[in-house]
């Protein structure tokens, strides 16, 4: 079997361990972020889920277009760096840019970072940029008061699975909804794969990147945004939720559902009945169901444009 295929590989369990059939697998932690290795037949590491980044997102390499790109705003998903490579100079002031801007770091090997390098030539920095760029979470309520309907904004809490975001993005788009909220940790962001499954939605519907999903929640309740859970363990059938007033809607990972934080801060939770011997349902087939019924409580019919 190719070393590249994402098929021999296995994520870690929340206990840092993992098992694959052959080779040998190593964790390596940056700032509470997972990231798994596998020891090729060379004796080399590489990334299972970096050698996706070619595919997935635009990568710019070297010291300085790097800084200059953190210096500029760039929306960067994740910064890779090469393994042992010291803390001085450049390199010292690209990390203390990323950690101001929240962006998740990852040490991978030096080979793999050559290989995403458009010049080959990575000086052992490469920052993988988001094919779109995010609205910031004050420009997107400010945009919601200008619209005629009450908001309609979708709260994604943990979602990694590109596909999942990008049908959520589509359906979002469809039900007319004013935007899609993401953490900025933990997350699948932007990439090229999310912008192919939401079909072109990715262009239309706007994503705001936060920091801290459970303040947002604070954020937006302060503001008068009812915000709507949906859990395993909501009391109430979402069809019997209030989806007339501005709401957000918090969708949680698909088998993790909400994490403990921000289903607390919540201020309703609702569930989706199941009645076959599946527990729960995709994320995205689950955001689908909920928006669709805020439309079908407001007597909004989507309209093609």
């Amino acid at each position: 079997m190719d070393s590249d295929d994402p098929r021999q590989w296995r994520r870690s369990d929340d206990s840092g361990r993992t098992t694959l059939v052959k080779g040998q697998i190593r964790v390596k932690r940056e700032r509470g972020a997972h990231m798994v290795r596998k020891q090729d037949q060379t004796g080399g590491t590489v990334s299972r889920d970096n050698l996706s980044h070619s595919t997935l997102e635009s990568p710019i390499a070297g010291r300085n277009p790097v800084l200059e790109a953190l210096n500029a705003g760039r929306p960067i998903n994740t910064l890779l760096l090469s393994k042992g490579i010291g803390r001085h100079s450049v390199i010292g002031q690209i990390l203390y840019h990323a950690r101001q801007s929240g962006i998740l770091v990852e040490y991978v090997d030096p080979r793999l970072l050559q290989k995403l390098s458009p010049t080959g030539h990575s000086q052992g920095v490469v920052a993988m940029v988001a094919t779109k760029d995010y609205i910031d979470i004050n420009d997107l309520l400010e945009a919601s008061r200008n619209r005629d309907n009450p908001a309609l904004y979708i709260l994604l809490d943990g979602i990694e699975d590109p596909h999942n975001l990008g049908a959520v993005l589509r359906t979002a788009d469809a039900a007319g909804a004013h935007g899609v909220i993401i953490p900025q940790r933990r997350a699948v962001g932007l990439t090229a794969a999310v912008s192919r499954t939401s079909a072109g939605a990715v262009e239309y519907i706007p994503v705001a990147r936060v920091r801290n999903l459970v303040q947002t929640l604070s954020d937006l309740q302060a503001g008068g945004i009812w915000t709507l859970g949906v859990d395993a363990s909501g009391p109430t059938n979402y069809t019997q939720a209030n989806y007339q007033q501005p709401i957000a809607l918090v969708i949680g990972a698909e088998g993790k559902g909400l994490s403990r934080l921000v289903k607390e801060r919540c201020d309703e939770l609702v569930s989706i009945p199941m009645k076959g011997h599946i527990a729960s349902l995709n994320a995205s087939v689950a955001a689908a169901l909920v928006m669709y019924e805020a439309v079908r409580q407001r007597g909004i019919v989507p309209t093609e444009s």
